[in-house]
């Protein structure tokens, strides 16, 4: 008897359970439609509103999905202040805080708003009031480019933003006054603004905190102060990297028997001034810091004038007294590393990356092989250093005949092969290997020139993977031709290298100064970057067009 009542307790207990669980409906055709909206508080378009909280009520149950990030309010409010939260079919924000006089106020929804049960989001919902007698109907629009876009780059993040003229806050302290998100393809706009003078901005917005990080963030700005008393349209914002960081020297000392100077950020132009520099004494860079190399300890301390740069063109002109002292710490081991697996046809370059400066390289172990049994020695005419104060890098060059019949060659070096400056000798055997092309596999050439740039220009030949597979400087003129090419798919990319250092120059914020332009070929049918070559082809006529200036066009 207590078994019939346990059975009918839980039969009981699993049809009440499945009454109260809410769940989706089975059967019937999926719910595709979005939410609908059957009444705003306030209205849209309202005048002579100052609400504390807003409510929109809904057709059907919804929910929020990431509505801090996802739903933009301008001008700007303390989002920290405000409580965002769906009920059923209701969504109330809190606002706990005063809105301002005579302003009118813009809360776009996006894709925040999601039905419930297929997460289908509300299309176009914006709630618009003012705190006047009047809309303010004014509009921003224009368009972002990159200058430099990853693979993981995506518009949808970037941020277009609007401060007033006599804000004291920018796009690195604080959150603009008015902003938009842009669409796929970069196109913004930004509605409802009230007369007046601003200063605007572009960033990605990676980490959503509505203002741009100075070390990580691409970003952009229009130098002068605009004037938005009518639409205003034909903007151009070109987001690149550029850390603001002004570059300092925060410490120099003795490591082992060698010597740090450590700064705030990595140097881009080194000069140092000592009588040794280059005969005795070496030095490496990176991770923030030079790193100098003696061949011996010394008993006095050695001066060296010291001019740095960073990418800025921020510079510090100092002097330091480097001591070289005998020291029981073990050295670093001496490592290497090579860019094999590069593909070449006649001429072979081959690169060895050191974490020390070398001082002996013993040729009688270092060989290039191929066909299983034939080599070709290096001699110490194929080798250079890139630079000899550093000797850090050394680059082994030679040209192969097409008569050399083989696919793939390796350069060989056994254990010791290479000793720094320190006597440390390589622990690992050297192995890498170069392919070999065929000249009738080669396309033979792609040639074009640039409409409406500046030069000199740096012309970077891109792979399907991004990477630089030839590059050329054009000091004069607009033309330009790479030959004989392996045949894929690639892009050109052109720097307009406007001060002739031979390199980028990002933005600096500090003095107004844009980054140099960058740019691609594009297609003008198909809107595609990619240029598609065959063995045996030859590509004219490509045309580069400059674009645009961040700015009003």
């Amino acid at each position: 008897m207590k078994y019939s009542y346990l059975l009918a307790f839980i039969f009981v207990s699993l049809i009440l359970y499945s009454c109260a669980k809410q769940s989706t409906p089975m059967g019937g055709p999926r719910d595709e439609d979005p939410p609908v909206v059957l009444e705003m508080y306030p209205k849209d378009q309202s005048l002579n509103q100052k609400p504390e909280e807003i409510t929109i009520l809904f057709d059907e149950y919804i929910k929020l999905e990431n509505p801090n990030r996802n739903i933009i309010i301008t001008p700007k409010l303390d989002k920290d202040e405000l409580i965002i939260t769906a009920l059923k079919d209701m969504v109330k924000i809190e606002l706990n805080q005063e809105l301002e006089d005579s302003t009118t106020y813009v809360f776009n929804f996006q894709k925040s708003i999601q039905d419930l049960s297929e997460g289908n989001p509300t299309e176009n919902l914006k709630l618009v009031f003012s705190t006047g007698n009047s809309i303010d109907s004014l509009s921003f629009e224009g368009k972002v480019n990159n200058y430099f876009p990853t693979r993981t780059f995506t518009y949808e993040n970037v941020i277009v933003g609007l401060y007033e003229s006599n804000d004291t806050t920018d796009v690195f302290t604080a959150q603009p006054y008015y902003l938009s998100q842009t669409d796929s393809l970069g196109n913004f706009v930004i509605n409802n603004i009230k007369a007046g003078e601003y200063r605007a901005y572009a960033w990605n917005d990676d980490n959503n905190s509505l203002k741009a990080e100075y070390k990580s963030e691409d970003y952009d700005f229009i130098l002068d102060t605009l004037s938005i008393n009518e639409n205003l349209t034909g903007a151009v914002f070109n987001l690149s990297k550029a850390d603001q960081t002004v570059i300092n020297l925060t410490r120099s000392s003795t490591s082992g028997t060698n010597y740090d100077i450590i700064f705030n950020k990595d140097p881009l132009d080194i000069e140092m001034s000592n009588e040794e520099l280059g005969k005795t004494i070496f030095y490496t860079t990176g991770d923030k810091r030079i790193k100098l190399y003696s061949e011996t300890p010394r008993v006095d301390s050695l001066r060296f004038d010291l001019e740095i740069q960073d990418s800025l063109s921020f510079r510090i002109d100092t002097t330091i007294y480097a001591k070289f002292e005998e020291s029981q710490r073990r050295p670093e081991n001496l490592t290497f590393t090579v860019n094999s697996g590069k593909s070449f046809y006649q001429d072979l370059g081959i690169e060895l990356t050191f974490n020390k400066p070398i001082s002996k390289i013993n040729y009688d172990s270092l060989y290039i092989s191929y066909d299983t049994a034939s080599v070709i020695p290096i001699t110490p005419a194929m080798v250079s250093l890139t630079d000899s104060l550093k000797r850090d890098k050394v680059e082994i060059n030679l040209s192969l005949p097409d008569s050399l019949v083989t696919d793939i060659l390796t350069i060989n070096g056994t254990d010791s092969t290479f000793q720094d400056i320190e006597g440390q000798f390589n622990e690992s055997v050297l192995a890498a290997n170069y392919r070999k092309l065929k000249r009738e596999t080669l396309a033979d050439s792609i040639t074009g020139g640039i409409a409406n740039g500046k030069g000199p220009y740096i012309m970077h030949l891109l792979d399907s993977k991004g990477q630089i597979s030839r590059e050329k400087y054009i000091e004069e003129g607009n033309k330009f031709s790479f030959t004989l090419l392996e045949p894929g798919t690639y892009k050109i990319r052109v720097i307009e290298d406007l001060n002739g250092n031979n390199r980028w120059d990002p933005s600096n914020y500090l003095e107004k100064r844009h980054a140099e332009k960058v740019y691609f070929f594009l297609n003008p049918e198909t809107q595609s970057q990619d240029i598609i070559i065959k063995a045996g082809w030859t590509t004219e006529g490509i045309i580069i067009n400059a674009s645009p200036n961040t700015g009003i066009q």
